[in-house]
């Protein structure tokens, strides 16, 4: 187990940011529900304009006032489950619980996809407490053991100058942002490339391997927090596509139809007060938080790169917007960087540190970290659509 707050990133890179940033301090004090500076905190620290935004929402969320009881949003955000049985919720409390479940589905894809290490404990000899994911110890995201994956066996691995990689990612930008200005893709093509990327993302990182790995070496040895599959009348519940492979006529959500900007957040406010308000601002400020760098490179417009990460996202989900040239994913994207995005983003749990190291190998943690932001927030505010959109079909 690696010392500091993340398995994947150096810890006097996060330890040096929060020395510098006062501002971390003052935001724990002020919001946050540990009461200390935790690991999660410490990596998202890398970038404390979002972290306002993160920790202002979570407050609300747990702390304020609110249509749950404080114990049902606790046990929400432990468990994230709900099975309503024959309890009758109001509207109110259902968003309430809709908005914790996906606030804490996606803030797993972050605690995975940034390799955040478990708390350290004062009761336990060596500091820390291991926990068991899926069969699988924490230790195993840092180390690899038995979590290789089949789509991460191929080519994409291979020895490249990450140097002109880099060069490469710059340039495929500065074409498509020419081709942008020079000629537009009409509806029917855009549609086309749309349904090519989402059908291909079926295909990236195959649910079936997951299950096929050998017992971990490390299953004897874990230590268990709490034995809590006494709560879960599913435990095979989890991500599934939204279509099975083969399928010709995949579903699509049209994001025009049903917007956050125009439908989910009017109703979110209304039945769950203020919290529209949050939500929007976080979502807002992690799609347009920049530092206009690149790696070594300066002065760079990186709103093309952070679209595609986050409409490669809703893709994975089915969600189309008609505005959106889906061949610039296909240009953007690497295959090794899709194959993050999908297990970051569907199975978080499997997520490595090969696979962290394998894309953008330039790029600074505190990129890498912003591209954890995103896949976070895209991931929430997909599942937010999808449950907001069933509420108002209910509704009328």
């Amino acid at each position: 187990m690696t010392r500091g707050p993340s398995a994947f990133i150096p810890e006097k890179e996060v330890v040096q940011a929060n020395t510098v940033d006062e501002r971390t301090n003052f935001l724990v004090e002020e919001y946050s529900t540990s009461g200390r500076l935790d690991n999660i905190t410490q990596v998202m620290s890398l970038h404390t304009q979002y972290l306002e935004s993160f920790l202002r929402s979570q407050f609300y969320m747990l702390r304020m006032d609110g249509p749950l009881p404080l114990p049902y949003r606790h046990y929400i955000a432990i468990m994230k489950l709900v099975k309503t049985g024959e309890n009758n919720w109001s509207l109110p409390e259902l968003v309430h619980a809709v908005v914790l479940l996906t606030h804490y589905h996606a803030l797993a894809s972050f605690v995975f996809g940034s390799g955040i290490n478990p708390e350290r404990d004062p009761d336990i000899s060596n500091g820390f407490r291991l926990i068991s994911v899926n069969n699988f110890c924490v230790c195993d995201l840092a180390n690899d053991n038995n979590i290789e994956n089949a789509s991460l066996t191929g080519g994409n691995f291979g020895i490249v100058d990450s140097l002109s990689e880099l060069e490469a990612l710059m340039e495929r930008m500065k074409r498509l942002q020419e081709e942008r200005e020079d000629d537009e893709a009409s509806q029917e093509e855009m549609t086309t490339r749309f349904e090519k990327e989402k059908k291909e993302s079926l295909f990236v990182v195959s649910g079936d391997t997951f299950h096929s790995f050998p017992h971990s070496d490390f299953e004897d040895d874990m230590i268990i927090t709490a034995d809590v599959s006494r709560y879960i009348e599913d435990p095979g519940f989890g991500y599934e596509d939204f279509a099975r492979r083969g399928e010709e006529h995949l579903p699509t959500f049209r994001a025009q139809d049903y917007t956050w900007e125009n439908h989910g957040f009017s109703l979110v406010n209304r039945l769950y007060s203020d919290i529209g308000h949050l939500l929007d601002e976080k979502f807002r400020m992690v799609y347009s938080l920049t530092y206009n760098t690149m790696a070594t490179h300066e002065d760079v417009d990186t709103t093309m790169l952070r679209r595609a990460l986050f409409n490669y996202v809703h893709c994975m989900f089915g969600i189309r917007y008609d505005d959106y040239d889906y061949g610039e994913v296909n240009q953007l994207l690497e295959r090794s960087l899709k194959v993050y995005i999908k297990t970051v983003t569907c199975y978080p749990e499997r997520t490595t540190k090969r696979m962290y190291d394998s894309y953008w190998r330039q790029f600074k943690h505190s990129e890498k970290v912003h591209v954890n932001l995103l896949l976070m927030e895209a991931r929430m505010q997909a599942e937010l659509l999808y449950a907001l959109r069933a509420i108002t079909r209910h509704l009328t």
